[in-house]
């Protein structure tokens, strides 16, 4: 499925967000100390090599809702843009700092002038937050900072699984312009 939120092509899939060689960027649902663990960042990691994580150590820690910037190694993409979302039940306001990651991610990839960029669920997995929410909270996250975005055009969300895809789409129609 594709849609538009302002200005930005936002497409929805089942895919492996480390086999996405058209994009310029992935964005890595990282834990505060950028190293590898398991789920995305795990995958990330493994496919971009031990030269992502020697990267990652000099930016870390980083703070819930706060987002960094990498080179993508020996992944196909130009660069990595890591971001922490938080922990469902722990780190509150949820919603307040799911947002801010992914106005986080926005503004670091229109600086970095990254037009394109693939993106995960974040947060769903061992982080815990609900699909449904968490979808509705990034999309409309993303419709809230698309507008004054200067290079950043293209969005694709790659998604695990049907369950995923399904929660991401009813978000998409709410939020579609």
């Amino acid at each position: 499925m594709k849609t538009r939120l302002g200005p930005v092509t936002v497409e929805l899939v089942r895919a492996d967000i480390t086999r996405q060689p058209d994009m310029d960027a992935i964005v890595n649902a990282a834990n505060a100390a950028l190293q590898p663990g398991g789920g995305v960042a795990g995958a990330i990691h493994a496919a971009a090599g031990p030269a992502l994580a020697e990267a990652c150590r000099p930016l870390a820690p980083i703070r819930c809702g706060e987002a960094v910037i990498t080179a993508g190694f020996e992944l196909p993409n130009r660069h990595v843009i890591h971001c922490l979302g938080p922990v469902y039940g722990r780190d509150e306001p949820a919603d307040a700092l799911l947002a801010n990651c992914f106005g986080s991610v926005l503004r670091l990839a229109d600086a970095h002038r990254v037009e394109s960029i693939a993106v995960p669920a974040v947060s769903t997995g061992v982080f815990g937050y609900p699909l449904d929410a968490a979808a509705d909270v990034t999309l409309g996250a993303i419709a809230a900072y698309a507008d004054p975005l200067e290079s950043v055009r293209d969005l694709r969300f790659c998604l695990f699984d049907a369950q995923a895809l399904q929660a991401f789409e009813r978000a998409a129609a709410t939020y579609a312009s």
